[in-house]
């Protein structure tokens, strides 16, 4: 299992270069512009245009391997994840604390009989 875990950090770190480098040789939107009126080389190794659908095609697949690795790391990751055995909450293993449902408190005030009235309720107000 530790080889899995291994070999997928090891693919989403070169995806994740992969990406970064493939960003960084596309060129601008703006840069066309320039290739229209002859200045700059509109022809590069992989032609005027295919440079761009080579490089957007392969940032895209190293885009799905890198969150198809990170979802996969995720999910070796969860499963290592001990919870406690009593309860689902993590509030339930702080000692001393004792938690009543609000719906058992608000059920509780309601059939709560009136309280009689004191010595202040009863001064006459001006």
């Amino acid at each position: 299992m530790t080889w899995v875990v291994s070999f997928l950090m090891v693919v989403q770190v070169v995806a994740a270069l992969a990406i970064i480098v493939l960003v960084l040789l596309q060129q601008g939107k703006g840069a066309d512009m320039g290739a229209a009126f002859g200045s700059g080389s509109a022809g590069s190794v992989f032609g005027s245009s295919g440079s761009a659908n080579f490089l957007s095609r392969s940032t895209a697949i190293m885009a799905v391997v890198f969150f198809a690795s990170t979802l996969a790391l995720a999910q070796f990751g969860a499963r290592d994840i001990r919870r406690p055995a009593g309860g689902t909450g993590i509030m339930e293993s702080i000692p001393g604390s004792t938690s009543v449902p609000a719906a058992q408190d608000q059920g509780a005030a309601a059939n709560k009989p009136p309280q009689p009235a004191t010595a202040a309720d009863q001064i006459p107000k001006k």
